[in-house]
């Protein structure tokens, strides 16, 4: 499937076998009558990608503007990158960590000589990483730090988004992802995101460590002021407090430079890494720190059965390969300007507010006219994939490969879509 050239026109459609059955509508009951109920997915029923490019069941092609919250950073099928996964596959895929494989001390170099840092963990989701990184963080306080047994207490910040599990949704505050799941674990103290001085009034002796998204991104695309990151560096590294950055959905080249942290000329104690790290093929992450935050991990302490394995690593190495080799960071930082700038130019009544870096960014909407879901509800009908957060921001973060006809072509999407919900909203007044 190539790439639409003609951006005056939409995406050609080229009809998918199983459109002659109508597939969406059984697909999509299916998944309703067999499935938990624990998201509400936009109507349509993708089967077939290549680079920014996907296409339905029902045979129409869409634009991606979400690249799988930065999981396909690379775009979809990335021939060196599925090459990677396939020739890997056919030799050795699994084998746990009860042995070593030739694959994991490669991507440790990798990661560790990227970021900076001494040691990688490896793991899986996300989530796994960042439970791995607070296990480190809380016996860091404990036993190096000296705070006394049970007392380590993690700051992070309002509106954050680390993964799904018990422990982190016990320190979100958003509502919804508690509500229900109660007990939850003690420790976390939440302060507003993007001032540092918030941070230094909440540090007190039991405070071992700061986790923070540099952007946040299920937020809405949050962007701290210029050098807050900087001034939080500093702030920890006076109090003996680690700084530990989620860089989950920001990393690997999302914002215009490998890490978020590297806008405010930040080296944290340790970053967090996962999703566009596995190619967008597989769940890939990793908790890479310093030798002073690592030291507190003994064999047995912490363990993962898939993280690591030869298949996950071999396929880690092609994401970075391609990530440097295809300049799709130095991409990121020029096409993520273009486009917020073209963005700027909407001059719609319902637009509040476009921000962001690289290709990072988020579209405000003004929710007492329109709710961000009814955007991207109308972006799918013309060919373009979003998707909303809070019903407040739609959410724009397309593979990093993308051409700029393309984002050009979404542009006029996006503007055709805001005209059409402007006289919805004229009509229903």
């Amino acid at each position: 499937m190539k790439a639409k050239t003609n951006v005056s026109e939409a995406p050609a459609t080229s009809i998918h076998p199983a459109a002659a059955a109508g597939a969406s509508a059984p697909a999509i009951g299916a998944e309703r009558t067999y499935g938990a109920r624990n998201y509400d997915s936009l109507p349509v029923v993708l089967a077939h990608g290549e680079g920014a490019w996907i296409t339905d069941v029902d045979g129409k092609r869409y634009l991606d503007l979400m690249s799988a919250y930065s999981a396909v950073s690379f775009g979809h099928a990335h021939p060196r990158i599925l090459a990677a996964l396939v020739q890997q596959a056919q030799r050795l895929a699994v084998t746990s960590r009860a042995f070593y494989n030739e694959r994991l001390p490669e991507l440790f170099q990798r990661l560790t000589t990227l970021t900076g840092l001494d040691r990688a963990l490896p793991s899986s989701g996300g989530a796994e990483a960042v439970e791995t990184a607070l296990k480190a963080m809380r016996k860091w306080g404990h036993t190096i730090k000296g705070i006394a047994p049970g007392h380590a207490e993690i700051i992070v910040c309002d509106g954050n988004f680390h993964g799904r599990s018990i422990t982190i949704v016990g320190f979100s505050s958003e509502p919804q992802y508690r509500h229900g799941f109660g007990p939850f674990a003690p420790g976390f103290r939440s302060i507003p995101f993007g001032d540092a001085q918030a941070l230094a009034a909440a540090i007190t002796p039991d405070t071992a460590a700061f986790l923070v998204e540099p952007i946040q991104g299920e937020g809405g695309i949050i962007v701290p002021p210029r050098g807050y990151l900087a001034e939080c560096a500093r702030i920890c590294g006076e109090r003996r407090v680690l700084l530990i950055c989620d860089e989950i959905q920001t990393g690997l080249g999302r914002t215009g430079k490998f890490l978020a942290c590297e806008h405010d000329g930040v080296r944290p104690d340790g970053v967090i890494l996962g999703k566009a790290l596995g190619g967008g093929l597989l769940p890939v992450s990793a908790f890479v720190a310093t030798d002073n935050v690592m030291q507190v991990f003994h064999p047995g302490d912490h363990g993962s059965t898939f993280g690591g394995n030869p298949l996950a690593a071999a396929v880690a190495i092609a994401a970075l390969d391609v990530l440097f080799d295809e300049k799709l960071i130095e991409r990121s930082a020029s096409e993520g300007a273009w486009l917020a700038a073209e963005l700027g130019k909407l001059d719609s009544p319902l637009v509040k507010e476009v921000r962001g870096r690289g290709l990072f960014i988020g579209i405000e909407v003004d929710a007492q006219r329109v709710s961000a879901r009814q955007v991207v509800d109308r972006l799918l009908a013309h060919g373009v994939l979003s998707k909303d957060t809070h019903g407040t921001v739609v959410r724009i973060a397309p593979p990093l490969s993308i051409r700029r006809e393309d984002l050009a072509w979404a542009v006029g999407e996006i503007r055709a879509t805001l005209k059409e919900l402007e006289q919805d909203v004229q009509r229903a007044a």
